[in-house]
């Protein structure tokens, strides 16, 4: 969540506290009047005010650019439905009630029979397979997830067949990212603002970062929602944000910084839920780009940063260190030695590489990537500084940073990421690899290793073979992994049914209010 919408000013600026005094109470008020609230906009009365900490810019769930941005997922699982869903650690029945794996290379589903799109037509198999088809035509962070399936086929309405080229025991899981959407309207430009799915909600109103209007689709197969409809805000400052949840403008607010917690404990009519999440900080080194193709100048700056220091300052008990590229409650998590915060070395490793005399570099983020995302940045900055390392900071628009990401425009890269399916094949498998290309690393052993982790079902081999992805991608320092949020819920008392996730994409279908 943005926690810092002000100008950059070195480092000396208003304490949070301060500035949520300065902001006032009437500050959030107005804000959401302008989103369509108290009565306009397109939701209807008595919907549900949920305000998560990042925009959302588009709806079209094969956008490249969203593919995997959290803020459209959570709206996209209102929309759409996927054919298998994740409810904890189980992977259970969504469009399909059923599949089976025939051969190591072949899928069957079976289709639910009543699931119909907001559209009133039937949800089919041929629906699924044009799905496929996009999704694997629009080339997006998802690509990898998609690359061993060759075709999905519709054997009858129901039964939709799908073919790897080889063993991808992980296509379950990845299913739980394809959204289904009619099969004439996968391209349809109009998907990207009033989109057609079969999910439990159906979108009245969008307004691009700025809010969805979401109303209650009476004829979804699941049964129909307790509540009306889902109006879902941006507010970009936090402090706004916690006037909202405190006066009772908004209904649900989350991530709330560690630091702003106290804000909203104990407060009449607001409870506070933290939840150890599957979103974690990474700094990214381009790999491609000098100095960072030497693994030893990477390392030195791993070894330049204070972990441990920085994460207990910042974030307390809202954050974890790690100890690996990917959360400690994921599938295929192995812990590797911790960084050892030790600057001589650090220098001594320039020196060798020949940047004795140090070097400039850059780092790219945007402030509602995360909590507290500027101060990390400032303190990682300031310890490379120690140690020659002349860093410029590069705060920028989310809409830009995510055009850089993209097209490796960068030096270095602070940003959030979530493994959304809880398992290692999402990040690790996915972004780590040498044709994914995403921080210019390229390893063909590495390679190898995560062909046949995709390869292997699920048990012990498969863990291991990630572990020892984990191990290389840490050892040869491709990015700096500083900590797993504890991510902080505020929310209304009067709603019940409502669990909070670890991919930070709760199901709001299931709330209900008193």
């Amino acid at each position: 969540m943005r926690t810092t919408g002000r100008p950059d000013t070195g480092g000396a600026h208003v304490g949070r506290r301060d500035f949520l005094a300065m902001a006032g109470l009437g500050s959030a008020s107005v804000l959401l009047a302008g989103c369509g609230f108290g009565g306009g906009g397109g939701a209807p009365q008595g919907a549900l005010r949920a305000a998560f900490g990042q925009p959302v810019t588009d709806l079209d769930p094969y956008n490249a650019a969203t593919a995997v941005d959290e803020a459209s997922l959570i709206v996209k699982r209102l929309v759409f439905d996927t054919l298998v869903r994740r409810q904890g650690d189980r992977l259970v029945p969504g469009l399909a009630t059923g599949w089976e794996r025939t051969n190591d290379t072949t899928w069957v589903f079976t289709l639910r029979r009543g699931a119909r799109f907001h559209d009133g037509t039937p949800v089919t198999a041929a629906d699924v397979a044009a799905c496929l088809k996009r999704t694997r035509a629009v080339a997006s962070a998802q690509t990898p997830l998609w690359a061993s399936v060759t075709k999905a086929e519709a054997r009858d309405d129901h039964t939709v067949v799908f073919t790897t080229d080889g063993p991808l025991g992980s296509l379950p899981v990845n299913l739980t990212l394809l959204f289904v959407v009619p099969a004439a309207r996968v391209a349809d430009p109009e998907q990207k603002r009033r989109p057609i799915g079969s999910g439990p909600f159906r979108v009245t109103g969008f307004t691009p970062s700025t809010s969805v209007e979401l109303a209650r689709f009476d004829d979804y197969w699941g049964g129909r929602a307790d509540l009306p409809g889902i109006s879902m805000p941006y507010i970009a400052e936090t402090s706004s944000a916690i006037t909202a949840l405190r006066s009772g403008d908004i209904d649900l607010l989350w991530p709330i910084p560690p630091d702003q917690l106290p804000e909203v404990t104990g407060v009449k009519g607001v409870g506070v839920e933290s939840i150890p999440s599957w979103t974690y900080y990474l700094n990214w080194f381009n790999c491609s780009r000098r100095p960072f193709t030497d693994p030893n100048v990477r390392r030195a700056m791993c070894q330049a940063v204070d972990l441990p220091q920085i994460v207990d300052r910042l974030f307390g008990r809202g954050g974890q260190q790690m100890r690996a590229p990917i959360p400690s409650t994921v599938a295929g998590y192995a812990a590797q030695e911790p960084w050892t915060y030790d600057p001589a070395a650090a220098k001594r490793l320039l020196a060798a590489a020949g940047l004795g005399r140090g070097f400039t570099t850059s780092m790219m983020w945007f402030d509602a990537t995360g909590p507290l995302a500027r101060e990390l940045a400032e303190a990682m900055i300031s310890s490379w500084a120690d140690i020659g390392v002349t860093v410029r900071p590069q705060s920028i628009e989310k809409a830009q940073w995510l055009e850089r990401l993209n097209s490796l425009d960068w030096d270095m890269n602070l940003q959030t990421n979530t493994v959304t399916t809880g398992d290692a094949a999402f990040t690790v498998g996915r972004l780590y690899t040498s044709k994914a290309h995403r921080m210019g690393y390229r390893n063909p052993a590495l390679d190898k290793i995560l062909a046949s982790a995709a390869a292997a079902p699920y048990g012990s081999d498969r863990d291991a073979l990630y572990g020892e992805a984990c191990k290389i991608i840490w050892s040869d320092a491709v990015g700096l992994f500083p900590l797993t949020l504890v991510t902080g819920y505020g929310r209304s008392r009067r709603l019940t049914g409502f669990t909070p996730a670890p991919n930070n994409q709760p199901d709001l279908a299931a709330v209900r209010r008193r």
